[in-house]
């Protein structure tokens, strides 16, 4: 790994205005891991006023004494580098922000305030020659060796300055896969309820960043295990425990969690990830019996509901509420290949709307498997996909041509009548070999040459005319057939 010349630049400036500076936080940890760090951030003993002095090309609107300074780099990370003042943060009062920032004298000082020990390491670049120095107070390069999430100090203080930092920690440990050692996982359960003085849109930030993860099902588990799913989306705990039906071998909770599990290895979206969590949700609420035959009726219908309440209270935006609940709502979908028609799959594409659909089908798929069935894409599921596909595609008719019937009518000076259609469709057959004939002057000279033939000859040309649109549509329709391997 390499540090960029831009960090370098930054370092090497301010050390030769007489200041200290050191690379520190999550780019430390995450170049010590040979892992390209999205960004970089840099500490000093210099006072805001005095990194300003420093880089004219800068800026410093915050009151946690960060100053961004402008490289001018057009790479991804690099075009503005925060450079922070060491600091101390008073009492906590509100489980979420200091009562003060002063600043620290020490870069130990600073370090010591830090939330884990893989976050608080530093790294000294020299201004030349001798190797970069690693400064590590609090075995972060051993924790990092050991797969290892730990606060810095005691967890109990460190969770009552910043309540969410018990959700980086699961975020952490499900990004990085690794494990919260004890002592921080116990500090984590006895501490779980501050979360709720947290704000909704920064406790959703971290929870996507779980949800957006490869291995989201286990940072959703390990929120229940910590007790912090309680505060966040409590609804999904109802469906633990709680049995299914014969359809089922896991319970609502296992199941949901599957689902999401494979809906994250498969890479799909946010929005596909959480109707695949939430899409079961409703089913405590409205189960009738136990065992085999236990029913969950209108649950798709309770638990768009339930979804939209969970959503809204997190604070995402109306536009990707309104698409999950639709996931949510209408994931029940029949598809048996024998009782599917055209008309019934015009309406589910209504209703979800055409842009949604492959989310749709996505989300079904992680529904089988987290069922426990061995196929996420029977040959049901193929055959709904060809025949929206189908539905999907333009029909074959006279309205694809770039003259009217009206047209017809007027260049020719006829009444309405059978011999406007015959000549539509024999217009039509020919722009069907021809792709490129469709256009209003030439098919305008083919309608006036056809208008003198006689109905005898007008007849015969639009039948030839009518089996080469049959032809056509059987060719499309075989070829999409084939794209989703159905017969």
């Amino acid at each position: 790994m390499v540090i960029p010349k831009e960090v370098k630049k930054v370092i090497t400036e301010l050390k030769g205005n007489g200041f200290e500076a050191y690379i520190v936080g999550g780019c430390v940890r995450d170049f010590l891991r040979n892992v390209e760090p999205k960004d970089w951030d840099v500490t000093t003993n210099a006072t805001p006023e005095e990194i300003q002095k420093v880089f004219t090309e800068s800026f410093y609107e915050n009151k946690f004494l960060t100053v961004t300074v402008k490289t001018g780099s057009k790479k991804e990370g690099l075009g503005g580098i925060e450079v922070t003042t060491y600091r101390l943060e008073g009492q906590y009062s509100d489980n979420r922000h200091p009562d003060q920032i002063s600043f620290a004298k020490t870069l130990g000082e600073d370090l010591a305030r830090r939330d884990f020990t893989i976050n608080a390491i530093a790294l000294d670049i020299p201004v030349s020659g001798s190797k970069n120095k690693v400064v590590d107070l609090f075995g972060g390069q051993e924790d990092l060796k050991n797969k290892v999430i730990k606060t810095v100090g005691k967890p109990e203080e460190r969770f009552s300055e910043d309540a969410l930092r018990m959700m980086r920690a699961v975020r952490f440990a499900t990004t990085l896969d690794f494990k919260i050692e004890p002592s921080t996982l116990g500090g984590i359960k006895d501490n779980a309820t501050r979360l709720k003085d947290i704000s909704a849109e920064r406790i959703r930030d971290e929870f996507l960043k779980i949800i957006m993860s490869e291995r989201a099902d286990q940072g959703v588990d390990l929120l229940r295990e910590t007790g912090l799913l309680k505060f966040i989306a409590p609804e999904i705990l109802e469906g633990f425990e709680c049995g299914q039906n014969k359809h089922h071998i896991y319970d609502c909770y296992r199941h949901s969690v599957l689902s999401l599990k494979y809906a994250a290895g498969k890479g799909f979206n946010q929005n596909v990830r959480l109707a695949a969590l939430f899409h079961d949700v409703a089913k405590p609420r409205v189960k009738r019996g136990n065992g085999p035959d236990s029913t969950f009726y209108n649950h798709e219908v309770v638990g768009a509901q339930i979804t939209s309440s969970i959503l809204e209270r997190l604070k995402f935006s109306k536009k990707d509420i309104e698409k999950i609940v639709k996931l949510v709502r209408y994931h029940l979908f029949y598809y048996n290949t024998d009782e599917v028609t055209d008309s019934s799959v015009r309406r589910l594409v209504r209703n979800v709307g055409p842009e949604s659909m492959e989310e749709l089908l996505q989300v079904r798929m992680a529904d089988r498997i987290g069922s426990g069935v061995p196929k996420a894409e029977p040959y049901k599921l193929r055959h709904l996909k060809y025949i929206v596909d189908k539905v999907a595609q333009d029909p074959i008719s006279a309205k694809m041509l770039k003259i009217t019937g009206n047209d017809v009518i007027k260049l020719l000076k006829i009444e309405p009548g059978p011999k406007v259609g015959q000549i539509l469709d024999i217009l039509l057959g020919i722009v069907l070999l021809k792709q490129k004939k469709n256009k209003k002057e030439l098919l305008t000279k083919e309608a006036i040459s056809l208008g003198k033939l006689s109905d005898s000859g007008l007849q015969g040309k639009a039948g030839s005319a009518r089996k080469e649109r049959e032809k056509t549509e059987t060719k499309r329709d075989e070829m999409t057939k084939q794209k989703y391997w159905v017969s």
